[in-house]
């Protein structure tokens, strides 16, 4: 059944079921009048898991309301709902259900990322724009002093506090929150291979403390050759502290060196015992060497011609 454009649809908000008075009412707004998040770190994408949305609410419409915060102009942006969204969309639906929910840069930002980090299958590089997108509204929050307190605030603390707090939430380490974040340090190309499993996660976060254009250079490299192994990216960023100069040529010659096949030389040794019934007493090694040597050097001219 058609709702009109604005029609209120009364919902059962998580207060109400734990018992508080509190309403949240569902309006149907407008598709055209909601804005993506900015810079909304997960993808939506067309694959199976969208067509089944698709399908879901081709029959049975959109049984969970959208979160959105009003924005200027008359316009709202999506804070929870981006697939149902996309899914609506596909389906050219004009309007969709919707709670409305003044909140700050920061609430919205915690909620949006809350809203999606549970998911089954996340990226390496969705968790990284969101711990960063999330742990940097938790520093902003925690970093302002209460109107009380008019002393500084340690904003070392509070971006500590921060990330202990966040990785206990995501049933992540804090040193694995630091790794994820520094992906975002990546070239987007770079950071493609790490979601495609072509470039080991450990090795990109190594390399995410490269310069940009380097970067650029070892993804050439890592296209070329179709891989890249920890030990070249230490060498080559020791290369880079210890001030040698680079340029991709350069940085070429370093990486292969470091998988130079290993030399196959022979070494032959031979006991005193075993040599002594061929050379008078009074010769010394050194006596005994020179001839063994010249011994060698006249067989191989003759093997030669």
């Amino acid at each position: 059944m058609k709702t009109r454009s604005g029609q209120k649809i009364k919902m059962t908000s998580v207060e109400e079921l734990l018992g508080v008075a509190n309403e949240e009412v569902a309006t149907e707004i407008e598709l055209n009048q909601i804005q993506s998040f900015r810079n909304h770190p997960f993808k939506v994408l067309d694959d199976e898991k969208m067509q089944d949305l698709v399908n879901s609410i081709r029959e049975n419409g959109i049984l969970t309301p959208v979160l959105v915060r009003p924005i200027d102009n008359n316009k709202y942006e999506m804070i929870s709902g981006h697939c149902r969204m996309h899914a609506a969309g596909l389906l050219q639906m004009n309007v969709i259900p919707a709670i409305i929910r003044d909140m700050s840069d920061e609430e919205a930002v915690v909620k949006m990322v809350d809203s999606n980090i549970q998911r089954e299958e996340l990226l390496p590089s969705e968790k990284a724009f969101a711990y960063k997108m999330k742990l940097d509204a938790m520093k902003r929050q925690a970093g302002r002093p209460a109107k009380n307190n008019s002393g500084q605030f340690d904003q070392n603390l509070a971006g500590r506090v921060s990330r202990d707090i966040l990785a206990k939430e995501v049933g992540e380490s804090s040193k694995q929150i630091q790794r994820y974040i520094r992906l975002t340090e990546l070239q987007p190309k770079l950071l493609d291979l790490v979601d495609s499993k072509r470039l080991n996660f450990t090795v990109a976060v190594d390399i995410s403390y490269i310069d940009k254009e380097i970067q650029n250079w070892l993804y050439d490299y890592i296209d070329a050759n179709g891989t890249i192994i920890p030990n070249q990216v230490k060498t080559l960023r020791k290369a880079i502290d210890s001030g040698t100069v680079m340029t991709q040529q350069k940085m070429v010659s370093i990486l292969n060196e470091c998988i130079k096949p290993k030399s196959t030389a022979k070494n032959v040794t031979f006991s005193g015992k075993k040599l002594e019934k061929y050379f008078p007493e009074s010769y010394t090694a050194a006596d005994v060497e020179k001839i063994v040597f010249e011994l060698l050097g006249e067989w191989k001219n003759r093997k030669e011609h």
